[in-house]
């Protein structure tokens, strides 16, 4: 009976996998806030880089950055013929035309 209560090797490790499934759980909760913090050191870096290398003020691409005023107009025409006994003939013509403005970045 002493024995059993010396020896600890099965205890010592559901200790270490407990304690490594922690810190997994804890990486885990954590991945989102490293990776803004990544994107944020990169952001940082690129305007730095693109203020004293002397781009000027290029901005990054956003999809906010797009605007467009654009009218589309469209125009079909079918024909449908039907001959004597059945014999079916179908034509169509569209046009689409697109007018307006697009402009990226500010």
């Amino acid at each position: 009976m002493l024995r059993i209560l010396r020896s600890k090797k099965a205890q010592s490790t559901a200790e270490y996998a407990i304690l490594i499934g922690l810190v997994v759980a804890a990486l885990i909760a954590m991945q989102t806030y490293v990776k803004r913090g990544l994107n944020a050191k990169m952001r940082d870096a690129t305007d730095t880089f693109a203020t004293t290398v002397g781009m000027g003020n290029t901005s990054q691409y956003e999809p906010y950055y797009m605007q467009q005023n654009v009218t589309t107009t469209q125009t079909q025409n079918e024909n449908e013929f039907v001959a004597r006994g059945g014999n079916v003939t179908r034509t169509s013509n569209a046009d689409s035309n697109r007018t307006g403005t697009q402009t990226f970045g500010f």
